[in-house]
This record gives C-alpha cells, structure tokens and sequence, in this order.
C-alpha cells in the first residue's frame, strides 16, 4: 500500500524553565527477618455472593501496638501457600516491614486459590452485584471484624492488574480505606491500554497475557498454568505466519480461553469496552490517592494519566498526587532505578520513590507520622534527569508550540515558507516495521528504550530531523500528531514516535558490555499508533478514501523531556 504525509505538525507543550531538584533520599531501614517479626494467617474470606477469595495476612509479632492494614488483590497469584510458604518481602517495599503493618494479600475470584469464575476487567456496578470493588468492600469489612490488632485504617495498593483491583476499590470504597495507590493500572483497554491503543490491536501482547492468564480451570489451586509453547523464539514470524485472527482459537486455544473471545468478538468500542473504562466511576473519593506512572511503560501508561484526571475532575478537593518516574512497568518497585536499557538517570529513582514519598504516604494517612509534603506533581525529568515538582499538571508556565515537517526531512517550530508538499512511501503488509530487534515471543519491557536507528533506516518510514539545538527544550505536558494522509487502501495503522537524537561525541556508557555506542543514539521518547477508520469515531468505524486526503490527530500522552543543548529532536 502506498502512502502520503503531506507536511504535518506536531503539536507539544514546551517550557524551557528550571525547577527546583529534590535531593534522592538514602535507603530507609531494612526489613527485619520476616518470619521471626511477624505471623502468617490463611482465610477463605467470603464475598456477598457465597463465593470464598483466598487471603494472606501478615501480622506484626509485636502487640504492643494497633497496626494499619495494606490490602493488595491480585490474579497472578499470591504465592507462597501453606503453612510452610513465607514472604521475602511484605508491602509495596522493604521498608514497611520495619514500620509495622498488617498486610493482606488475596488472590481475585476465579484465580489460584480463590473460588468463583475469573471474568476480565468485570464492569463496575455500583454494589448491584459482586465485581472486583464489592470484593474489595467485603475483603477490608471482613478483616476489620475478624482480624486482631488493627487500627481501624486500611490503605489499599498494586502494580498492573493488582493496581485495577485498587482502583476498582476506591469505588464505592469501604468507609476504612484512608489510602491508595493505584499504580500503572489500566484505565481503558481499547483506547490506550495492554490489548489495544487508539484502536490498534495489540496482537502480540494480547496473545501472550490472555494464554498465560486467562484459561479456564477446573478450580482451585496453587499452580500456575503452563506457559504457551510457540514453537520457536521468533515472534516476529510466528505472528507473520498466523494468518487470519480467527486462526488463533482454531489453532490454538480452542475455546480454552474465553477473554480471547470475547476481545476478538468486539473489535470496536462498544458496550463491552466502554463498561470496562475505569475513569467513568472515579467518583466520590474522598481519601489520600498516590497515582504512580513510568514514563516508559510498555503496557498501562494512558490509564494512570485517565485515573488521576478523572480524580481530579470528579474530586476537586481530593488529597491526590500523580509521581511520574523514568521506570518501566512496575520499574519503580524495584532496587535502584538509575539505569533502564542503555539510558541512565544518574540517580536512583526507585529507591528514591519508595523511602521518600511511598513509605511517607501511607504512613502519613495510616499511621498519622509525618509531617507529608507532596506536590500536586512529583515528575522526573528527562534529559535534564532531575526531579521536579508541579503545583499542576501540566505546568501552569508552559506554552504550547508546533513543530512542523519541512522537505528534505526537516523539522522545526517555523512554519513552511511556502505550499506544503507531500512525502510518500510504499507500506508492505508482509514485511511490517518491528518494534523491536530482539528475537522473542514477548514484547518485554525495554523496546521504549532502544535504540531507534533499525526503525530510522528504513525505506517505509519518514523521518523529519531537527537543526542542532542551541539551547536545551524542554517539554512539559501532552504531545499531539496532527496528520494529513492520502493511502491507495481503506485502512492504515499510523505510528509517529518522538526521538532525541544524541550528539555524535555522546560518551558511551561504562561498564558497556554489549558495546553500545551512544554517539548519535536514538532514544524514543513517545510513541503512538492509531488506526485511521476510528478518525471519527471509535465506535462506528469508516473506511479511508483511497486518494483522498484524510487528516489525522491523536495524543501521543504528556511528557517530561529537556532536549539538550547539541541533540536533535526527529519525528
């Protein structure tokens, strides 16, 4: 097919201001040896409906004292069954283990040990029936009559699907829920999250999560479902290969896997997706929100910015604070945080995150030890990699500027001289542009960080350059793509990624011992697709003209970037 992108504007907000640096906190005290500290208690915790949830609870020893509850839900399971089966670690991070709380932690319905039928992402319904938030209701009403020694206070968290189960807590939250963290939870899963962006079928990561995650059981247990063998390590050409969708449960699941189904039975946003948006509901949340982002986040990163707007929107008075750090998925529960792929940061970022504003805000709403002072945005920047703090988000100083395509492949924040021209290129359905150059049947987690110079090559892709910056850029808030396309087909997926292009002396990383080169390195700082029969409507799908000239928007979400004095920015 080919295709045409007349001369086009990205639309960013750039602020070329300096903020005041936090200064990255030491590690907090290490976690006493759990089993000599605290006890280990197993229920079946019953739900409204009858059906029994499988719960964890890890109590301080020490008596002395009330202790605050901290409740995770999950579908991966909680592990370590058994009398025998203990911990490593307890809470969101090592330090809540010194502080002292009770923490719960319960596999969802339908999972592991849990009773009852998985359903995927079940709607919110307002307490009508059982859904993840009257399970958590329930779970926090049960252990507050049940569970000894508690200080009448629960603060709820989780990453991923744990960080959903959280958000679909905090509504119609339970009176004791003083606290939460919904942390890279997905928002909305056709329009920006895991399985689908902007309408775009994420092939490769939906075949992976639902085989592994969401076959049917025959009932309890404590075993993990074997993983699904492809047959080689070459996704690239085991997706190729597949053939028509309908291919897959033919071939493969055989009706073992019903959310597979149900996502290929709704391929526009319809009653089924837009019952599941997470953001509608976020209504009446009168307790502490800490919102948690990675600005590299392969698969939720549009909810978490959805979570914390609807709160913002729908609770005006709310005590919520959005943290954004440079982290994958999940990056900033983990030691360290200075380095992700061949990017450093040059401090460490998690460790920074969890003993200077985690720890800090359940204990404050928790636990009443303080003093807390956080900022409506705690962001990292960047480029610059320094922390900042916003009294808004996006910054109230910021302005909003163009960049414009050029011919030759220029870009730049004037605009054309003269009539627009047009640059084509012929897109091959079988030879598609990966996203990655690794050789795997998963999408992983650092492909936002790779280098993009394999996808920069190539004949099928434009590429629009910078002059040499003379001043660093900083941008601060939402990137938009603003397209006019012409195609010869009825339908296109369009990709537009922003890079920083690194100056040719860039010194090279050390320790380096895949011998990465840096010098002129491309590093992606937004990433976006979209699929062009949803330009009017998500919901009513029209195809393209062929030949006709179509203009494209569509977010490319908010970033924290300085473009250094001596880089490029492209697109």
């Amino acid at each position: 097919m080919r295709s045409r992108a007349r001369r086009t504007v990205l639309s960013v907000v750039v602020t070329l201001w300096i903020g005041v640096c936090w200064a990255v906190g030491t590690a907090g005290p290490q976690a006493p040896e759990l089993a000599s500290a605290y006890t280990k208690a197993e229920y079946m915790i019953p739900m409204r409906d009858g059906v029994r949830l499988y719960t964890q609870v890890y109590s301080p020893k020490d008596q002395a004292g009330k202790y605050p509850i901290l409740l995770t839900r999950t579908p991966y399971g909680v592990g370590n069954y058994g009398p025998g089966g203990f911990r490593q670690s307890l809470g969101p991070s090592s330090g809540f283990a010194a502080e002292g709380y009770i923490v719960a932690y319960q596999d969802v319905r339908g999972k592991f040990k849990s009773e009852g039928e998985f359903v995927h992402h079940p709607p919110f319904t307002d307490g009508r029936k059982a859904d993840e938030s009257s399970d958590a209701y329930d779970t926090i009403d049960w252990l507050l009559r049940n569970h000894p020694n508690h200080n009448g206070r629960v603060g709820m968290w989780g990453i991923s699907a744990d960080g959903y189960t959280t958000a679909m807590g905090m509504m119609n939250a339970h009176p004791a829920l003083r606290a939460a963290s919904p942390q890279a939870s997905p928002g909305d899963q056709f329009l920006g999250d895991d399985y689908h962006h902007n309408g775009a079928f994420r092939l490769m990561y939906a075949f992976s999560w639902t085989s592994g995650n969401a076959r049917l059981r025959t009932g309890p247990t404590e075993v993990a479902p074997k993983p699904f063998d492809y047959g080689t390590p070459d996704g690239y050409r085991f997706f190729r290969e597949l053939g028509p969708i309908a291919n897959v449960n033919a071939r493969y699941f055989q009706d073992q896997v019903p959310t597979w189904n149900e996502f290929v039975k709704h391929p526009t946003y319809d009653a089924y997706w837009q019952a599941k948006n997470v953001m509608k509901d976020m209504k009446d949340v009168r307790f502490a929100v800490l919102n948690v982002i990675g600005w590299f986040d392969a698969e939720d990163y549009y909810g978490p910015w959805g979570i914390y707007r609807a709160i913002e929107k729908f609770n005006p008075s709310n005590q919520s604070t959005v943290v954004v750090g440079p982290w994958r998925h999940g990056g900033w529960a983990e030691p360290g945080g200075e380095q992700l792929g061949n990017i450093r940061f040059e401090s460490k970022t998690a460790d920074y995150f969890q003993t200077q504003i985690e720890l800090p805000f359940f204990n404050y709403y928790l636990k009443d030890k303080g003093p807390l002072k956080l900022p409506e945005a705690v962001v990292f920047e960047t480029g610059s990699n320094a922390w900042r703090s916003y009294d808004s988000w996006p910054p109230k100083n910021a302005t909003a500027r163009n960049l414009y395509f050029h011919e030759q492949g220029k870009l730049s924040f004037d605009p054309p001289a003269g009539p627009s021209g047009a640059d084509s290129f012929v897109s091959d359905p079988e030879k598609p542009v990966p996203f990655t150059t690794r050789i795997d049947t998963k999408q992983g987690h650092l492909w936002v960080v790779e280098d993009q110079r394999f996808a920069a090559s190539r004949p099928d892709v434009l590429v629009y350059e910078s002059d040499v910056l003379d001043r660093p850029v900083t941008v601060a808030g939402p990137i938009a793509a603003s397209l006019f396309t012409s195609t010869t087909g009825t339908d296109a997926d369009w990709v537009v990624k922003v890079i920083d292009v690194f100056p040719p002396d860039a010194p090279d990383n050390s320790p380096n011992p895949a011998n990465v080169r840096m010098g002129h390195f491309q590093m992606m700082l937004a990433g976006e697709v979209f699929r062009a029969k949803f330009r009017n409507s998500m919901t009513v799908p029209e195809p393209l003209v062929p030949g006709r000239v179509t203009h494209i928007e569509f977010d490319l979400l908010d970033k924290n970037h300085t473009f250094l004095k001596g880089h490029r920015i492209m697109v």
